[in-house]
């Protein structure tokens, strides 16, 4: 398998490329139509509307919505790979390629989850060592509690994969046979997958009604800004690795993670609970220990962003 599909190498080529078959605006506009084939279809059934009295987080809802999207996903990758294979422009083991699917790379997985939990150095530390979750882990509770409850699944697995599949898998390749350049396929088809997540906005206002509008609206600006830029790191694992199990492990770790801490004192909960003392003050070096590490991270992540994304099975050459 060589290290860029071929099909790109031709678009890409210094003498006489071939025209690509699709432009830029028209790989945008498919990924528009993308995000409305995913997200339209919660609104048209009643199985899968929220209500005042029906929850996105009911079991019922749940279910039905990540049958509805699987369907989605299954459309909208057969749709790309009849573009990427049209006139014979790319060869089958080349889409696959382009669509991540192969080789699996699981080096790559690995490597970039690797990279990932750098970034996250600090909160790993809370949660593990702070919160004691190692305790959980021995005993297998988040196994558990991911293949019991239904919130937890979609949150961790069937979230992460359709989405991956949809914006990364499906998507990134229209951009990249568009001839697109590297910088505007990380930064433009990250800011659709953030809004498509623009529709919580209307679900939150119909499940909370009492919240103000503007309280629920900065929440979906804030949902957009950090989905957005999740979006771009993905992409660029995507086009580093080539891999679609590799963006699907760290979306899942980031979402179990969720957003890292920025601010207050770090300390373990059963300590307070245990003193008995409203006044009890813990130790600053959980505090101190949390930040150092959450900050060596971001710096260990920069310096090794290169080193632990590099592969032959890369999508795009990008300098780093």
């Amino acid at each position: 398998m060589p290290s860029i599909p071929g099909f790109i190498t031709h678009y890409f080529a210094k003498d006489e490329p071939q025209p690509p078959p699709i432009s830029t605006i028209t790989a945008v506009f498919l990924l528009v139509i993308y995000t409305f084939i995913y997200v339209v279809p919660f609104y048209i059934s009643p199985t899968t509307r929220p209500s005042p009295t029906l929850s996105r987080d009911a079991p019922s809802v749940i279910r039905a919505r990540i049958a509805s999207v699987s369907l989605a996903c299954a459309v909208c990758s057969v749709i790309t790979f009849v573009i990427l294979t049209s006139q014979g422009r790319a060869t089958t083991a080349e889409a696959l390629h382009a669509l991540g699917y192969w080789p699996l790379g699981l080096v790559e997985t690995a490597k970039c989850l690797l990279l990932t939990a750098v970034l996250f150095a600090g909160p790993l530390y809370e949660y593990l060592v702070v919160d004691e979750g190692w305790r959980d882990w021995l005993a297998s509770r988040p196994l558990s509690v991911l293949f019991s409850e239904w919130i937890t699944w979609r949150n961790i697995i069937a979230g992460p994969f359709t989405e991956e599949l949809l914006f990364r898998s499906a998507s990134v390749p229209l951009m990249l046979a568009a001839r697109t350049s590297v910088g505007m396929t990380i930064f433009l088809s990250p800011l659709v997958f953030g809004l498509a997540h623009l529709h919580h906005f209307y679900e939150f206002r119909v499940t909370h009604p009492h919240v103000a509008a503007s309280l629920v609206l900065l929440r979906s600006f804030l949902q957009l800004g950090y989905t957005t830029l999740f979006g771009a790191y993905a992409t660029f694992l995507y086009l580093r690795s080539g891999s679609l199990l590799a963006v699907f492990v760290v979306h899942a770790f980031c979402n179990c993670m969720g957003l890292p801490r920025v601010w207050g004192r770090v300390y373990p909960a059963s300590s307070a609970v245990a003193s008995g003392d409203e006044s009890f003050q813990p130790s600053v070096a959980w505090t101190v220990a949390y930040y150092v590490l959450l900050v060596a991270g971001a710096v260990g992540w920069y310096k090794n962003l290169g080193a632990l994304t590099e592969s032959s099975n890369a999508l795009m050459s990008i300098e780093i």
